[in-house]
């Protein structure tokens, strides 16, 4: 799907609200009409230009659907948005010291082993990948043998499950 489809589906603040609430819980149409205020048909049509774009998945449970936002699908259409360096460096250095070329990156040694801490003044918790996939090594001890690809992404918290957890006051025996 084009991303101008993505940006068009995404210009109403209805459809908006809707991926927001969905990215934090799965929803049932008919739940989800009542939490936005306005009428089954009238989100059917939302969750129909959002499901076409990739936003929405629908799972269907006999004649019930579950929606849940694809924010995979949303990224993808950032990607063109994304800030790109080149730089250069010598043979099994490590990504740290690459790292180290690239203005407003802020890494934090904790222990033996090198953080990204912050990127351009923005704190929080930092992976990077290596063409697209995620190494098992610390940034100070993966050594660059061949031209690659770093992506650094900040992790943000979504909530995925909720757990109430409830004390007994009574006594065992």
């Amino acid at each position: 799907m084009s991303n101008d489809n993505i940006f068009r589906a995404l210009s109403s603040s209805t459809r908006i609200k809707i991926l927001k609430i969905l990215i934090h819980k799965e929803m049932h149409l008919s739940g989800l009409a009542r939490e936005l205020n306005i009428s089954v048909p009238v989100t059917s049509r939302h969750i129909k230009i959002l499901e076409h774009v990739g936003l929405i998945n629908k799972r269907i449970f006999g004649n019930t659907y579950v929606l849940t936002a694809k924010i995979k699908n949303l990224e993808v259409a950032l990607e063109p948005f994304t800030q790109e360096s080149l730089i250069e460096i010598n043979k099994k250095k490590s990504i740290f010291d690459a790292l180290k070329q690239v203005p407003g990156i802020e890494v934090k040694k904790v222990g033996k082993h090198q953080y990204i801490r912050s990127i351009d003044g923005e704190d929080g918790y930092y992976i990077y990948e290596v063409d697209g996939k995620l190494p098992k090594k610390p940034i100070e001890e993966y050594a660059i043998n061949k031209s690659v690809t770093l992506d650094l992404k900040k992790l943000v918290s979504v909530k995925k499950k909720k757990i109430i957890v409830k004390v007994k006051n009574k006594k065992m025996s």
